[in-house]
């Protein structure tokens, strides 16, 4: 069941389940909450587990054609503001660990832990802001085929066939986000900054990273664990650790929230 507040007169949806440590559960590009519901349900055994959909993501609504990180980690702190956490732990995966770095930047008193998973603090290179420009105009003309592709590339060859079913259902969440929201996220993750400096002003900080992924050089994000001083889990598979390493991802994650 989805709980909503209001954000710069539009819906942000959010789930709250569980006692215990919060945890903050912050889904990617394309992605909405429902991403979460294996782990959350794992997770809130021991935890409060709180989820959002990201701004137009899943059921949270646009506020324009621009989404930037900082726009959408706002958006997460009203819902926690909102819930009255004053502590809490951050998971992001892929555009979520942007946006976790966002809410870090600004609010780190209130963070007891960050984890980026399948996600960087690095800004975009100028070749990828080349390709996020010519999928936006390709959005605006082929969008099923444009999501459908994206959706398939998160994943290795070899896992798109062992998770044919969830790679369908995945396909199907991400064509609910409309080109106003695949915009407006695109846009805001090209105007990201590097982010190294504040994730490695937390604490308590992990990457969790896939070996495979076909997004994230894994050479890069050893290197940028080695720089921040941050520790760093391999998973086997590719950007969808969620799905292609559920259970040790479930552990990892755990563990990380106990220590």
């Amino acid at each position: 069941m989805k709980d909503f507040i209001i954000y710069k007169n539009s819906k942000v949806a959010y789930s709250d389940i569980g006692k215990g440590n919060a945890i903050v559960l912050l889904h990617g590009f394309l992605e909405n909450s429902s991403m979460w519901n294996e782990i959350s349900e794992e997770l809130s055994k021991k935890n409060r587990v709180i989820c959002v959909d990201l701004l137009g993501h899943g059921k949270t609504n646009c506020i324009g054609y621009l989404h930037t990180m900082n726009d959408m980690a706002e958006a997460v702190k009203e819902v926690l503001k909102s819930l009255r956490l004053r502590k809490f732990f951050v998971v992001g995966h892929s555009m979520g660990g942007y946006v976790s770095l966002a809410l870090a930047e600004k609010y780190s008193i209130n963070i007891k832990g960050l984890c980026l998973l399948n996600s960087t603090t690095q800004a975009d290179t100028t070749e990828r802001k080349e390709l996020r420009l010519r999928a936006c105009k390709m959005a605006q003309t082929n969008y099923d085929n444009l999501v459908k592709l994206s959706i398939s590339n998160l994943f290795t060859i070899k896992t798109r066939e062992q998770f044919s079913f969830e790679l369908a259902e995945i396909k199907k969440e991400a064509l609910k986000t409309s080109i106003q929201g695949y915009i407006g996220a695109t846009k805001g993750m090209m105007l990201r900054e590097n982010k190294e400096a504040v994730l490695e002003s937390i604490d308590k900080r992990l990457i969790i990273t896939g070996k495979n992924d076909p997004l994230l050089k894994y050479q890069s994000i050893l290197e940028e664990s080695e720089r921040t001083n941050t520790p760093l889990i391999k998973l086997p598979n590719g950007h969808m650790s969620h799905i292609e390493n559920r259970d040790e991802l479930i552990d990892c994650l755990k563990k990380f929230i106990k220590r």
